[in-house]
């Protein structure tokens, strides 16, 4: 058999060898705590799940949705205005997804052609630069550095790689350093896609878990955002609907317009239960993301000072449901940190690597065990001695 040379840009990603290893422990009957992917345990509030089941139990709902429902599409503009005081036309500026993963491995195929250049993060979430991959992008990374707080240099990518560039990813609050930008970033932003006639591509995912009273807002609220790209935002994390697979695509017309067209050939919409899930979410009780937020800042506080407190330094991260961590000083390799710390200890976590080159030195924590496994954890590292 012969297949896709296009692949041959993919090796096994990190997340299945760190499944093997768990399945492998597992097998033996070693338990292990898993810090390594963030998929989220705080289930969703009463009233969305009621909304789903009973959208479910009703036989008409079995149809093909082909397209996002009315309802859904003005509860999103809604949300936006409510949540983010950005207005957007329900019929050509918003598209659904199904999850924010579908659509940053696809929009890259309705912008880019082979041979082009994707600006992405450094490091990023793996699909950031994955995606545009698939659809033969030759990737430049702008180097997200301690130094700069995380915050990308746009004054640092060469003006001949700018020119040539088609697509930028972005995200913050970021996965995985957890950084935020400021205002001033998002008006460089603008400025330079503008300059460039590069679209951008915001991820939002995070905007709600943010900690310590700090507030976060949209991308799509600075002036021109509209006119230079996109912003995808996310049900999975804020509402605990991660298995629903709930994204949205929003802003620029045009960029809408062609993931809209590219969905079309690919897919045949949103299960209507989950739209109606969906719809409950953004429109109901939103006590339920304050309650969200608090449990990941609390997971936050007890993971960070408690590693802390037993010799690995971390800092509290600002947002995300993540820690951004450096390794001990005697590995050589995160990668090589991570195996000796889910082998010593049974704690797995992300090796830093696995986001990029600049991610080596450091490892993702994810806050997705509850606060008793989050103090085991801590005390099994430090009776394995590995930090010694």
């Amino acid at each position: 058999m012969e297949f896709a040379k296009r692949m041959d840009r993919f090796g096994e990603g990190i997340f299945s060898k760190l499944a093997e290893i768990k399945r492998q422990k597992l097998k033996r009957g070693e338990e292990v705590i898993d810090l390594s992917i963030g998929a989220p345990n705080i289930p969703p509030a009463a009233h969305i799940t009621e909304a789903l089941c009973k959208a479910a139990a009703d036989p008409k709902n079995y149809v093909y949705a082909i397209s996002d429902r009315n309802e859904l599409l003005d509860a999103v503009s809604g949300w936006y205005m409510k949540r983010y005081g950005v207005a957007l036309d329900p019929d050509r500026e918003i598209c659904s997804l199904l999850g924010s993963q579908e659509g940053l491995a696809h929009i890259a195929l309705t912008m880019v052609d082979e041979g082009d250049i994707v600006l992405v993060p450094d490091p990023c979430y793996p699909v950031f630069g994955d995606g545009p991959q698939i659809a033969g992008a030759n990737l430049y990374y702008m180097p997200q550095k301690k130094e700069n707080g995380y915050i990308i240099r746009l004054d640092g990518i060469p003006e001949d790689v700018a020119e040539k560039a088609k697509l930028m990813v972005v995200s913050y609050p970021n996965n995985p350093t957890t950084a935020m930008a400021p205002d001033s970033f998002y008006e460089e932003l603008i400025a330079f896609a503008s300059k460039h006639d590069i679209i951008v591509l915001h991820d939002n995912a995070y905007s709600d878990l943010v900690f310590d009273g700090r507030t976060c807002g949209s991308f799509l609220r600075f002036p021109g955002a509209r006119e230079v790209g996109v912003e995808f935002n996310s049900l999975s994390k804020t509402y605990g609907l991660a298995g629903a697979r709930i994204g949205f695509c929003l802003g620029n017309e045009e960029v809408v317009s062609r993931i809209k067209l590219l969905k079309s050939n690919m897919d045949y919409g949103m299960f209507l239960p989950i739209q109606a899930a969906a719809i409950a979410a953004i429109t109901g009780d939103q006590s339920c993301v304050h309650t969200t937020m608090k449990a990941y800042e609390t997971r936050r506080n007890i993971m960070c000072d408690g590693f802390t407190g037993i010799g690995w330094k971390m800092e509290r991260p600002a947002a995300t449901m993540f820690v951004w961590a450096g390794i001990p000083e005697k590995f050589k390799s995160s990668e090589e940190f991570v195996m000796a710390l889910v082998e010593k200890a049974g704690v797995m976590v992300t090796p830093g690597s696995a986001f990029g080159p600049s991610g080596e030195g450091y490892v993702r924590l994810a806050l997705v065990q509850d606060e008793e496994m989050l103090n085991k954890a801590i005390r099994a590292v430090d009776a394995s001695s590995i930090l010694k």
